[in-house]
Formats: structure tokens, C-alpha cells, sequence
């Protein structure tokens, strides 16, 4: 994790009082239902507001949370949590076992976005008001790790008001509204606009600085952000436009924090569709394996690097970047060979290219539009015809789960830090039965990985558990199912005098964050 973690702690220690802090992200959070959204917008600010069994420190390192223990049950049977007790929800109601119950209920129901964090767990048991137990199918010694963003919903509000299941494309009550145990409550939702944070009185911890109230607010257009940021509007924003940070390092009165995030940024292919949904021809050519690696060679990451994002990012292998848990060392960067791009087009029986959709966000990642502008050019000069599409955040995963794409962009930060976890959600055959490969958006589909799924999430021997994850990364990078490009940077801007820690997950912890008085 050496590589990963950058901690900015950007002044002295300020004493604790009542402070405001005003943030700007580019990507509002889709919903504040923590099942109906399973990305980092969502859980960066819910994380606040919400709280699970288990937290992560400031070094990514797992601790209590509502729970003040866990130990596993008999020979892998599974695990048993130990619940902290005398803690509250906003609303006043009693933490207990059966919220937890109706928690896992909700996370696993099919209508949940989370629900494959729950596959392998085949039953939950209260044995008393704070004792919970989780049984898996089989030894699963990564599971505390895995449900580390799981957050707890409060049993009676949620059926009260009609929030029993998550809707992700309908929404309920739950969408605009929050009833957690964490430091701060939610008290305005305005979506695209504004949403207002106050602190939590009755928080059961202390660990927490001196913002009282944060009001967070999305800004699409970077240079907005940068100039709200230099006039003193805002305190911080995130990210920084690559090309703007060395203005804001030269700036009075503002500083840049710099990292780098745990997440891949790729493209995806459509793997099981029988046509493309661009061109006006039958077929899919992606289905060749030739064509796929033929977009791999016709895209030069290093002058993407270099030009887009200004040497601030390293190319990917894979899809975890090194550091984490299950990298495999024997992967090699992609190269860039027009020359050979074209030769596999032609073997592959597509020597004039052909016509596919090209969709990416537009306000997701950092210089996302930038990059997909510049891969669209790349695979243009090697006489593919691309039609390139961007759009905002809030529309794109709608448009992906509807199968309404070809080729798209997609970046993935691993929640366990583990490389199980893109395995399982973006490269296991899509199952609802199983709860696997809820993201794989592409639908690609390997035999031997999925066998070997079950054998990485149950294996405790960890030269037996790698050897089983460098197959896997080597089948997929030998079938090419996706393009891994490059490991995204972390671009903060602040206000003088701001002390903040930059997580490798890129949540934004307020607890942990003073702001000059």
C-alpha cells in the first residue's frame, strides 16, 4: 500500500470549534440509497451519513465500526460479529441485530445494486440483540474486508416509509432521504444542486475534527470549480484539472494535494451482443478476440499519459494497480502498434475497420472526455470508424445497464483492495442467481475463471490463493477482455489552512477533516 496511500495533512492541528466547509465534486452522487448506487459518489458522501459493521482508517486498514469484533465460526463456516451497543440512528431509534438482518435483507435483495457483495452467503442469524452470525457456502476469509462500504439502514424507518427495497431507476424515499448512526446528518438534498451536512450530536465516537456543517455542491465545469476555489467560494474541490494545478500550487492562499487513486481506468467491449448497436451491419466483431487486441495496439497510453494527463497517471497491466492484494507481477503493458492494430483488423477479416459505438462520461473521471476524445482519434488512424458519444454520469450507467452501447469507458476502484473484487464484478459470467458480475456490462464470459471463483474467495493459503489470480489476470489479459489504461491520479485543491486525508478509495472522510475558523 506504500505506493497507494497519500495522507495530506496540509496544516498544524486546529482545536476543535465550529466550522463550515464548502466542497465541490464534479459527479453528484445518483441517489442516497447506499443499495441503489454502487459507485464512489455515492459512497464518498454516504460514508458520513452511514456506517457498517466495519470501517476503514486512514491507512485503509479495517477496524470497528458497529461492530466492536468479528471471528470467524468453526472451519470456515463463516463469521460472527459482535455489535456495539447504546448506538443510535438520527431519528432516535436503537441499533440492534434485527436492523443488521434487515440490512443484509436489503443489500442482497436482486433490486439492490450491492447485492453481489453478498454471493457465497447462504444464511444470517441473530443469536441476540447484538451478536449477528453470517454462514457462507463456503470459507470466505476476505468477507469482513468485502463488506467494509455494506451500511446499516434502520429497520422500522426504512418500512415506514415505503424504503423496504431499493429502487435504482424509480427511487423511494430513501433517494432524498437519510436515516443513519454516522457523524453527520443529511439535512437538505437539492440533486445537482446542493446537499447540506450537519454534525451528529449523538455520534457513539469521538474521532471526529471541527466541521459542523458541510454543504456540498456539484460543479461539471472544471473551470468554475478552479475559479471558486482561488476567489475563496469554495474550500475544497475535487478533482483539479491536471492542467490547471500548477496555476492553483502558484496561487496564493490555496495548495494541491496529489496521490494516487486505487482505481483502473479501461475500456470495455460488448462481448455477448450478437450486433453492434451502431453501424447498420449484422454481427459483432468483437467477438474476435483479434479485434480486441487490435483496439489495445491502436491506442497510445503513454502519449495519453504524457499529453492528457500531464504525466500525473502510470499505465495498467490489469485491472488492480500494484500494492494491492492479489497483483500479478507477470503482466506486461499494453504496447502501442498501429502497424499490427491494422494487420489483426485485416486477419480478423476487417481490413476497411467497421462502424461501433464509443460512449464515455463526461464529468465521471478526471479528464474522462479528454481521454475518449483522444482513444477515438487512435482508433480512427487505424481505420476504425468509432461514434463517439459522451455524456453526464447520471445518464451512463442507465445507458449501460440497458445495453445501449458498444464500446465504453469504465474506471473501477476495488472496495476490498483485493483483486477478487474486479474479478467478481466485472469478469465472472453475469448471474442474478449467483450475484456475479453485476458490472460486467459487456457480459464476457471465461469458463475456467468462473471455476476458479469460488476457489479464490475460499482459499487461505495465499501462494495457492495468488497462483489461482495470476491464471485468471493472464486469462484476461490474453483474451483481452478489457483494455486496462492507466491507474487514476488523486487532484485535490484546498484552501490554505485545510487539514484533510486523501484515501486511496477517494472518499471525502469529514470527520477527519479541520477547516480554519
Amino acid at each position: 500500500m506504500k505506493t497507494i496511500l497519500t495522507a495530506a495533512l496540509l496544516a498544524v492541528a486546529l482545536p476543535a470549534g465550529a466550522a463550515e466547509l464548502r466542497f465541490a465534486t464534479t459527479s453528484d452522487p445518483t441517489t442516497l440509497d447506499p443499495n441503489a448506487g454502487n459507485s464512489a459518489p455515492v459512497f464518498s458522501l454516504l460514508i458520513n451519513v452511514y456506517e457498517g459493521l466495519v470501517r476503514r482508517d486512514r491507512d485503509m486498514k479495517l477496524e470497528p465500526s458497529l461492530a466492536t469484533a468479528w471471528e470467524p465460526i468453526g472451519a470456515g463456516e463463516g463469521w460472527r460479529f459482535t455489535l456495539r451497543e447504546g448506538v443510535t440512528f438520527h431519528g432516535g431509534q436503537d441499533f440492534t441485530a434485527e436492523d443488521v438482518i434487515f440490512s443484509y435483507e436489503r443489500g442482497s435483495a436482486p433490486e439492490s445494486d450491492t447485492s453481489s457483495w453478498f454471493a457465497g452467503v447462504e444464511r444470517v442469524e441473530a443469536v441476540d440483540d447484538y451478536t449477528v452470525e453470517f454462514y457462507t457456502t463456503e470459507p470466505n476469509p476476505i468477507f469482513p474486508d468485502s463488506i467494509a462500504n455494506w451500511m446499516m439502514l434502520d429497520k422500522g424507518w426504512a418500512e415506514e416509509n415505503d424504503a423496504a427495497l431499493p429502487s435504482i431507476e424509480q427511487g423511494n424515499f430513501a433517494t432524498l432521504n437519510t436515516n443513519g448512526t454516522g457523524p453527520y446528518m443529511v439535512t437538505e438534498r437539492q440533486p445537482g444542486l446542493k446537499t447540506t451536512l450537519v454534525a451528529f450530536d449523538g455520534w457513539w465516537d469521538d474521532d471526529i475534527g471541527n466541521v459542523t456543517e458541510a454543504v456540498y455542491q456539484p460543479v461539471q465545469n472544471s473551470a468554475t470549480a478552479v475559479a471558486a476555489l482561488l476567489s475563496g467560494e469554495l474550500d475544497l474541490i475535487e478533482p483539479v484539472p491536471i492542467q490547471d494545478a500548477a496555476r492553483i500550487e502558484q496561487s496564493d492562499g490555496v495548495d494541491v494535494i496529489r496521490g494516487i487513486e486505487a482505481r483502473v481506468i479501461m475500456l470495455g467491449f460488448p462481448h455477448d451482443a450478437e450486433n453492434l448497436i451502431a453501424g447498420g451491419e449484422e454481427g459483432n466483431p468483437f467477438k474476435d478476440v483479434r479485434v480486441r487486441q487490435a483496439v489495445a495496439h491502436a491506442i497510445n497510453i503513454p502519449a495519453i499519459l504524457q499529453t492528457v494527463m500531464r504525466g500525473s497517471a502510470e499505465q495498467a497491466t490489469q485491472l488492480i494497480g500494484p500494492g494491492l492484494r492479489g497483483y500479478s507481477e507477470n503482466i506486461a503493458p499494453g504496447t502501442y502498434d498501429p502497424d499490427l492494430a491494422r494487420q489483426l483488423l485485416a486477419e480478423a477479416g476487417y481490413p476497411d475497420g467497421f462502424a461501433f459505438s464509443l460512449k464515455c462520461t463526461n464529468d465521471r473521471y478526471l479528464n474522462d472526455e479528454a481521454v475518449c476524445t483522444a482513444i477515438n482519434a487512435m482508433l480512427a488512424q487505424v481505420g476504425l470508424k468509432p461514434l463517439y458519444e459522451s455524456m453526464p454520469v447520471a445518464n451512463y450507467w442507465t445507458t449501460l445497464r440497458a445495453e445501449d452501447h458498444d464500446m465504453y469507458l469504465l474506471g473501477w476502484s476495488p472496495g476490498t483492495f483485493d483483486a477478487e473484487h474486479p474479478l467478481r464484478f466485472l469478469v465472472a459470467t453475469p448471474n442474478e442467481e449467483t450475484k456475479m458480475g453485476s458490472w460486467n456490462f459487456g457480459g464476457f464470459s471465461n469458463a475456467r475463471i468462473d471455476e476458479l471463483m469460488p476457489m479464490i474467495q475460499s482459499e487461505i493459503d495465499e501462494p495457492k490463493r495468488q497462483a489461482m489470480l495470476d491464471e485468471a489476470n493472464r486469462i484476461m489479459a490474453d483474451e483481452q477482455a478489457y483494455v486496462p489504461l492507466y491507474i487514476q491520479p488523486l487532484v485535490w485543491g484546498v484552501k490554505e489552512g485545510v487539514e484533510v486525508v486523501q484515501r486511496p478509495d477517494n472518499f471525502l472522510v469529514l470527520r477527519w477533516m479541520n477547516v480554519p475558523e
